[in-house]
């Protein structure tokens, strides 16, 4: 039977029916450990007690009434992620993407505000994804993703990723701004050091440049900290974030400098649903938990122990596992078979994980996942490999017959 939707996704041969925790339940019958979490977006898993409560209140309430009006739970949202942030202002839409589009517009209209609206160009990195909107495809630079759409957007130029030289080489009198995710999620979990994000500040301090993260997979606690800049000792004069800020529920944010947005005056953007009051409810329910006393450190303890037993994965799978890399709750198998094989293998032994560029499988799992999960979700993935290293041995046998 041909489906009605667009083929633009190569799904899997399942569906699911309901989650709980770190746990989803498929119409099959079986039960899943999801270490994919939706792709970083389930940040406190399925049917959080206090997410649900806080949408269900919401929606017998109030949905939507646009941005011609105030909304109080938006300001106080705001005002959360700034006290906690680096940040003077935010502006909420409904995607990473959005919020990428944001940040891209914001960057040129303070060069405009500075009067030099020919500074408009956006340096970024090989490797990146920013997004699937053209400019945000022509920030990614992927030829892949921008195949078939006509031309590249124009303003961005790529630079290899980690390259001081090339980047120096490529700010010219029209450059505006960096933008960098400073851990590679699509990319292949590929963290940027911290000596190369302090390089990437000092250059746009001494020519006047905005300095731009995307931390729509890193941030709300993905990485331990609430975003990962924290880590790093680097603070960006735009931050971009998606995913986890929502907990499922479609969101995204632009968190500014005050000197950074100051071009952003009345009619200058707007959105018709982001910042709704089904939105900040969400968005608030999910800092509430994130910021509790305790919860990000725990997100700390929980990703260095699954880096830990991935590790141990190594030893016992070598022909399989070449490396693992990450931070926090945001980890990477790098695999010397195709990362799809196993990504394969793992479902079928119920733990759903996520493929990457540069042959990576990501783990991704919820921030409220358990030390047992963790176990479990290991011992998964060992069984996972041992199918794959069968497969191997079968394939060198064949070999040596011929």
């Amino acid at each position: 039977m041909t489906s009605p939707l667009l083929p633009i996704y190569a799904r899997a041969d399942l569906s699911f029916e309901k989650g709980e925790g770190a746990w989803l339940f498929g119409r099959d019958g079986e039960r899943y450990l999801d270490f994919g979490a939706g792709i970083a977006v389930n940040a406190l898993g399925h049917a959080h007690p206090h997410l649900v409560k806080a949408l269900t209140e919401q929606a017998g309430k109030l949905w939507h009434t646009s941005n011609l009006y105030q909304i109080p739970e938006g300001e106080r949202l705001a005002q959360r992620l700034v006290d906690h942030s680096f940040a003077d202002v935010v502006f909420f839409s409904n995607s990473g993407a959005e919020a990428n589009e944001a940040a891209i517009k914001m960057a040129r209209k303070y060069q405009a505000s500075n009067g030099k609206p020919n500074r408009f160009r956006i340096i970024t990195f090989e490797g990146a994804f920013h997004g699937r909107t053209l400019a945000t495809l022509a920030a990614g630079g992927q030829a892949k993703y921008l195949e078939g759409f006509g031309p590249k957007a124009e303003g961005f130029d790529q630079v290899p990723f980690g390259d001081i030289p090339a980047l120096e080489a490529a700010i010219g009198p029209d450059t505006a701004a960096l933008m960098i995710e400073p851990i590679q999620g699509e990319g292949g979990i590929r963290p940027v050091p911290s000596a190369f994000l302090h390089e990437l500040r000092s250059l746009c301090d001494e020519h006047d440049l905005l300095l731009i993260f995307d931390e729509i997979q890193t941030g709300i606690g993905r990485t331990g900290k609430l975003f990962a800049y924290e880590s790093t000792g680097v603070a960006p004069d735009i931050l971009t974030s998606a995913k986890g800020i929502g907990g499922g529920f479609p969101m995204g944010a632009c968190l500014a400098t005050s000197n950074a947005a100051k071009g952003m005056t009345l009619g200058s953007h707007g959105t018709t649903f982001g910042g709704n009051p089904l939105a900040m409810a969400v968005g608030n329910a999910v800092l509430d938990v994130v910021l509790a006393p305790g919860f990000l450190e725990k997100v700390e303890h929980l990703g260095l122990l699954l880096k830990q037993r991935l590790a141990s994965l190594i030893d016992r799978h070598p022909k399989v596992i070449a490396e693992i890399r990450g931070q926090g709750l945001m980890m990477g198998i790098k695999t010397r078979v195709p990362n799809t094989e196993l990504v394969k293998a793992a479902l079928a032994e119920k733990i759903v994980v996520i493929g990457a560029g540069d042959n990576v499988v990501r783990l991704l799992p919820p921030l409220i996942v358990s030390d047992s999960d963790i176990a479990e979700a290991i011992q998964r993935l060992d069984a996972a490999c041992t199918v794959l290293e069968a497969g191997l041995k079968d394939e060198d046998r064949r070999g040596a017959a011929l």
